[in-house]
């Protein structure tokens, strides 16, 4: 096998992945004809589309003009045919629409919202009133609503677009229009755009897209007049989008302190609609859709000199340079050698493990060919292609394998379709009885027909028991097959809803890892993101350092110390403590007095002690800061609980006014309320800048590294890259939480939905910080409780969480304190957990580990993973190329370095160009290094 890693171009955050035909895509489209013979049409010179009555061999005849066959030759049928789909990706660039008209009542304008991008599109908006001092964002009155709307909690509204496009074949276009009344009191409408094909959110450079509807400014005479409409001011419209919204932020600020000056004075309705003007404004957007292209092989015998020979012919209609990688074998192992002259014009050796030949333009203009000729004595053709420098393809994780000879160990199974190391292909009835290869595999086919039959007959001639077991074993292979095959192929949304991003910048501060990231779904970078201190080297392994019963012995900080050795010596860079500070519940997530850091666990000197402690033997220490939510000290005069003492004695302004328990005098929430204990108002800058002192303070008094982030659903990412900017971590970690998609109890194939809202809080963060890969933890839960191993790749064959869409932000975990432990919430498969180890001690993402595993019976296995892992430098950015994802065995290869396998299912590792040797072999896993 030949190896090959798959690198995806370099682009935006917003370009989704959506599967489109050639002919979808207006630069694609061509005209079809029709060949001189009924049979066959043709698209482009390229498609071939096969009548059901014609024979394989006619069909892929190479034509005259695009290669020189020698027709002098004696050819016999063409023994194999075949056209393998090959997707790949194109950026493809469209507009957002926002236009604003007179309605149809003329007292009344019309906004209009489109786009002209393939896709579900819905429109999340709401709106933001006059003087509105809370959060931005709020529910429309219900006459502004269009047909299909949805509320979305209290703040938002989701509509879809229609779908205007008269046909398949015409240009797209989506669009929605809603009502607007200058009596409303809107100063704006704020909307992001959602595909809801794939799951993916549209902003605008990063941001809500936000349409200013404020049409008047208080002057110095203290009445307010009407200003000409949306453009503010003359020559508004010349400036740049950017300027614009400096200009428009400007403006909202002197309307904002007019009003402060004299809040009693009114609007004149009808005096702001006169004075109102539409305008249209078009915002580039871009998208990665999916393209269907092919790769045709025909082999066909010929006599040459009273010798057999090969000929073989392979089209493709990839676009630009194209490369085939291609050697021979002689047996079934399918070990790769390069075959002896004559070769293509072109041919150089490959590192003499391959050859590399070009593909030549056709004739027609149309695709790339390339012809071979080999001897009988080979029994299979194999390759890769390469295009552009940059980009591999194999054939669902597998090198494409074409039989030269009819002995060749390909089976026919009962549905229609042939199968070749995980290559499927539909064929016909009479293409099976064409060729003496598919009259061999019809052969196997017959033998299982038999097997039934005699056992099912007393008078039946029985087989051996060796022979039945054997073909028993072929039905149990091909069923296992059919099922993965047909699971992947259910419809649903995730079709290619999955794309891969890559960041534009990565600066290291610990470590020279160079390798492009992969992954961020959903919207464009309009700046380079760069590798701050809060992600660390890429090389962490994390030890959670407590469990939910460590603050029972009143001295867990000392307890802790003493194993802090032990924990370096195991391989460990970081450590996980609980939070330290004063709190109503032992456990420390309750917390009261921020800078009275004596807890259950210990008091400030024992903390300070283990933090050196751990710096002495070479660990890093992440604090758990409790951010969300914070217990009051006092009552208001209503007896609610929501006045606070301490250093930081806020009032009730610090807790958001949208939790009714608590009756705060806040702005709304900007996540969900924890319900338990007031939440905090993070849009309160006294807030900020009091938590920021705090972090700080923890950083120098105590030692802390960096932090875990608790409960980080209940306020913006965007407050976190401000504490994170202000307290310099070298590494921090959020914890986004919620469930899983589950359908009728069972848990959902495709999560890209659920990773897709932990993706978006790190890109609220600006991606300074990560979050727990729960994505992760709950496809591992399914998959080895139910043996449906199968759920370890995605649509894309890439992991199947964070990890597969944003590994460097991705900390990847089996239990913690919450799962396990003796709560138990969500506890691990029992008896699998050294698969989830292997699995996740091996894959990128920084792996975390929970205290309670380290020291029980699995702490010498959970010592030879991690050695594994640090001696063959495996990070955050290792890359995964999935071998297999089937019902009872899930296989990969990381970084050419580690090949690993978990489940009951058989496995070994290819050894055409590596010598693999066996690292540690447990209960259902096993791990190879690569040893050159």
């Amino acid at each position: 096998m030949i190896s090959t890693v798959t690198l995806e171009p370099l682009f935006h955050l917003h370009n989704i992945e959506t599967p489109i035909h050639r002919s979808k895509l207006k630069q694609f489209k061509k005209p079809f004809f029709l060949t001189s013979s009924s049979n066959l049409i043709k698209f482009n010179a390229s498609f071939t589309l096969y009548h059901p009555h014609m024979p394989l061999s006619s069909a892929l005849s190479p034509s005259n003009t695009d290669t020189s066959i020698d027709h002098s030759l004696h050819c016999s049928d063409t023994f194999f045919s075949n056209t393998f789909t090959i997707n790949t990706t194109q950026m493809v660039e469209g507009k957002v629409f926002v236009r604003l008209d007179q309605g149809k009542d003329v007292r009344n304008w019309e906004l209009t919202v489109g786009c002209n991008l393939p896709g579900k599109w819905i429109l999340h908006w709401g709106v933001t009133h006059v003087n509105d001092n809370g959060r931005e964002w709020d529910q429309p009155h219900g006459d502004m609503l269009p047909p299909g709307s949805v509320p979305i909690k209290d703040y938002a509204i989701e509509t879809p677009l229609k779908d205007l496009s008269l046909s398949a074949e015409d240009d797209t276009f989506h669009e929605i229009r809603i009502d607007l009344k200058p009596n409303d009191h809107i100063s704006a409408i704020n909307f992001v755009l959602k595909d809801e094909e794939t799951g993916a959110w549209y902003r605008n450079k990063g941001r809500d897209f936000k349409v200013p509807l404020i049409n008047y400014l208080k002057t110095e005479t203290n009445t307010i007049e009407p200003k000409r409409g949306l453009t503010l001011w003359p020559g508004f419209s010349k400036h740049s989008s950017f300027e614009k919204w400096i200009l428009f932020f400007f403006l909202m600020l002197f309307k904002s302190r007019a009003g402060q000056d004299d809040s009693s004075e009114s609007i004149d309705p009808k005096q702001e609609n006169d004075q109102l003007e539409g305008y249209n404004v078009e915002i580039p957007i871009t998208k990665k859709v999916l393209i269907n292209n092919f790769i045709s092989v025909s082999v066909k015998k010929y006599f040459e000199s009273e010798e057999v020979k090969n000929l073989l012919y392979l089209e493709t209609d990839l676009p630009g340079d194209v490369a085939l990688h291609w050697g021979v074998c002689r047996d079934d192992s399918r070990k790769w050698e390069v075959p002896p002259a004559p070769h293509p014009s072109e041919t150089v050796k490959f590192k003499d493990k391959a050859l590399r030949t070009q593909f030549k333009p056709r004739g027609n203009g149309q695709g790339s060919s390339v012809q071979i000729t080999l001897g009988e004595e080979f029994s299979g053709f194999l390759f890769v292609l390469k295009q552009n420098e940059n980009a591999w393809f194999k054939y669902k994780g597998n090198d494409f394998y074409i039989p030269l000879s009819s002995s060749s160990n390909l089976l026919i199974n009962g549905i229609g379709e042939y199968e070749s190391e995980g290559v499927k292909k539909e064929i016909t009835e009479e293409a099976i009885q064409k060729t003496s290869f598919f009259q061999f595999t019809n052969g196997t086919v017959n033998e299982i027909k038999n097997v039934v039959a005699e056992n099912s007959s007393e008078s039946g001639k029985v087989k051996s028991k060796e022979v039945q077991n054997s073909i028993l074993q072929e039905i149990e292979r091909l069923a296992s097959e059919a099922y993965n095959f047909f699971r992947s192929s259910i419809p649903t949304f995730s079709e290619a809803t999955t794309v891969e991003h890559r960041e534009t910048t990565i600066v290291e501060r610990e470590a020279a890892i160079v390798e492009p990231e992969a992954t961020v779904q959903s919207e464009k970078l309009t700046h380079d993101i760069k590798i701050c201190s809060a992600t660390g080297s890429g090389y962490e392994i994390i030890c959670q350092g407590f469990n939910w019963e460590s603050h029972k012995s009143g001295r867990w900080y000392m307890e802790l110390k003493e194993k802090a050795s032990e924990l370096s010596s195991l391989g460990f860079t970081l450590v996980w403590l609980p939070p330290p500070t004063e709190s109503v519940s032992p456990e420390g997530y309750m917390p009261k007095d921020l800078f009275n850091l004596n807890s259950r666990y210990g008091n400030i000197g024992e903390l300070k002690d283990l933090v050196k402690r751990f710096h002495e033997v070479g660990i890093k220490v992440l604090g758990d800061a409790v951010l969300n939510h914070r217990c009051a000290h006092y009552q208001n005069q209503n007896g609610i609980w929501n006045i606070f003492g301490g250093r930081l004695n806020w009032d009730d302004r610090a807790v958001v006014a949208d939790d009714p328990h608590f009756q705060g005098r806040g702005n709304k929430s900007s996540g969900d309320n924890f319900h338990a204990a007031p939440n905090i108002d993070h849009s309160q800058e006294f807030v900020r800048k009091d938590l920021k002192e705090w972090l700080c303070w923890l950083r120098k008094e105590v030692g802390y590294d960096g932090w875990r982030l608790d409960f980080v659903r209940g306020f913006w990412g965007g407050y976190v890259k401000d504490y994170l900017d202000a307290s310099e971590p070298y590494f921090a970690v959020g914890e986004y939480w919620d469930s899983l998609g589950y359908s009728y109890g069972e848990m959902d194939y495709n999560q890209d939905a659920h990773r897709q809202r932990i993706i978006d809080w790190i890109r609220a963060t600006s991606g300074t910080a990560s979050a727990f890969d729960v994505t992760t933890k709950g496809i591992l839960h399914s998959a080895l409780e139910k043996c449906e191993y199968w759920r370890l790749s995605d649509q894309e064959g890439k992991p199947p969480g964070v990890v597969g869409w944003w590994p460097s932000r991705a900390v990847t975990f089996i239990e913690n304190h919450d799962t396990g432990s003796t709560q138990g919430h969500w506890r691990f498969p029992s008896g699998k957990e050294m698969q989830g180890y292997a699995y996740i001690l091996t894959h990128p993402g920084t792996p975390s580990v929970f205290f309670d595993h380290i020291l029980s019976h699995y702490k010498t296995e959970i010592e030879a993973l991690v050695s594994i892992r640090k001696r063959n430098k495996i990070h955050c950015r290792s890359t995964v190329e999935i071998s297999k994802a089937e019902r009872d065995v899930y296989a990969a290869i990381i970084d050419e370095k580690i090949a690993m396998k978990i489940g009951p299912g058989h496995f070994e590792p290819s050894s055409t160009f590596h010598k693999w040797s066996l690292a540690i072999d447990g209960k259902d896993y096993k791990i190879w290094e690569a040893s050159s």
